[in-house]
């Protein structure tokens, strides 16, 4: 497994797809802005929502019991996994009840989280991802780069070449229009042969025993009424206490994911429908040993909207697959060492502290402060990557050393002055492109 840093390297390497990464999820960004400000409450939203998320995480043994008995109650079947090897478990014994050997799938990071996709392969289970972005990188055997937009590092021309190898459209043909019915078409016909659906979970409702999956392709919905059988996975983090509730979170969810006022499709499941099997799976692992460290249980507030990706300049010029793990950005870099502190130990290192995430987060999680925890931890458990920890005990040998701090000091002058004679001659012959009047931001767009 490469680390963020070798795997930033081969992405960064084509300048132009860098480029229009950066610019692209720059743009979300600035959807999100837009939404956001439409709202005169916008603030006392999200201060009411990290309240809520506080009070539940406080109490969730409460409200998860509370939820599971409403549930059971409701006709849904509750199960319980530590793990995610239980988790994948679990699924393929309901699976394996029905007899099924190919499901339809909605996004859900956390079956990603779990590699539940490869699990089931293995045991000879085909598993179909109708989303649209999901489908895209299924096709090309890659994981999704993005929690809410799968397939963003990649153009309609890449697009256009997967379809044509997989579906068979005509070669060259990039209309995204074109693309997406072609890709309709193909899932179609999964959605009305298969009997199992396996879907996410956005908010689970402790007062109702209900969830509610929010979706803009509307293939939750596909799958999970035409199917026999309906699974949803969830973190047990999802919980909320109140179906009131929903009203922050979904104000709050869709205007910082995606810049829309609100998801197309909203969908609460209560109840099967007559003749049909509902299971929803509640997954730990490793949530409650997060839960338990004060310095690190905000970030279990997550509704997964992305925006701390979208506004945060590494992940921008990065890509997320440079993460290694489902769950990408700065959020990812904050959850992924406490699954496996020694494999993501590089994760909190990829970051300028700059502190955007923390301030687009509608939860109020304090995304970049646990960053610089995490630093710290790692360093003294003697995780950190071996070029941090001999940087960072040069340093303190230096700063514990006035002499030979005063002539590493020299030294750089030194150095300095001679750089700065040989760069002069070529940063006069640049021609400066900014007009006195013109921003850096405006000049940057047309350019």
């Amino acid at each position: 497994m490469s680390s963020h840093a070798e795997a930033s390297e081969k992405f960064i390497a084509d300048t132009d797809r860098t480029d229009w990464h950066d610019e692209t999820l720059w743009f979300v960004r600035e959807k999100r802005d837009k939404a956001a400000m439409v709202l005169p409450e916008w603030e006392a939203l999200r201060e009411h929502a990290s309240q809520i998320k506080d009070h539940t995480l406080a109490n969730l043994h409460q409200y998860l019991i509370a939820f599971e008995a409403k549930a059971q109650a409701n006709g849904i079947r509750v199960h319980w996994a530590a793990d995610a090897a239980e988790h994948n478990a679990i699924v393929h014994q309901i699976i394996a009840e029905q007899g099924s050997k190919v499901l339809v799938k909605s996004k859900s990071m956390l079956t990603e989280e779990c590699h539940l996709n490869d699990y089931l392969a293995k045991k000879g289970i085909e598993v179909v991802d109708t989303d649209l972005g999901e489908r895209i990188v299924q096709f090309r055997k890659e994981a999704p780069s993005h929690i809410v937009l799968p397939a963003i590092h990649l153009k309609k021309e890449d697009v256009g070449e997967t379809f044509h190898q997989h579906l068979g459209t005509p070669k060259g043909n990039k209309d995204p229009q074109f693309l997406t019915e072609a890709a309709r078409q193909h899932l179609r016909g999964h959605f009305l042969a298969s009997e199992v659906a396996i879907t996410g979970v956005n908010f689970a409702v402790a007062e109702t025993g209900e969830f509610v999956v929010c979706t803009n392709e509307g293939n939750a919905d596909m799958g999970a009424h035409l199917a026999k059988v309906h699974i949803a996975c969830m973190g047990i983090e999802k919980i909320i206490p109140k179906r009131a509730d929903l009203a922050v979170f979904l104000r709050l969810l869709a205007r910082s994911a995606t810049g829309q006022l609100i998801t197309t499709y909203s969908s609460h499941f209560q109840k099967p429908q007559q003749g049909q099997e509902m299971h929803i799976v509640l997954l730990d692992n490793g949530r409650t040993r997060q839960l338990a460290d004060p310095k690190y249980m905000n970030s279990l507030k997550c509704i997964r909207c992305a925006a701390c990706f979208n506004t945060c300049p590494v992940y921008r010029r990065s890509g997320g697959h440079s993460y290694h793990q489902p769950v990408a950005g700065p959020i990812g870099s904050i959850l992924a060492p406490n699954i496996d502190k020694k494999s993501n130990a590089d994760l909190p290192f990829a970051s300028t502290l700059c502190g955007s995430c923390s301030n687009v987060c509608p939860v109020k999680i304090n995304i970049h402060e646990q960053l610089w925890y995490w630093r710290q931890d790692l360093m003294a458990a003697g995780l950190a990557p071996s070029s941090k920890t001999i940087g960072m005990k040069l340093m303190a040998f230096t700063l514990a050393h006035p002499v030979i701090y005063r002539i590493g000091g020299a030294l750089v002058r030194r150095f300095s002055g001679v750089l700065n004679t040989r760069l002069n001659p070529w940063y006069k012959q640049r021609e400066m492109p900014i007009a006195p009047k013109e921003s850096f931001q405006e000049w940057y767009k047309k350019r």
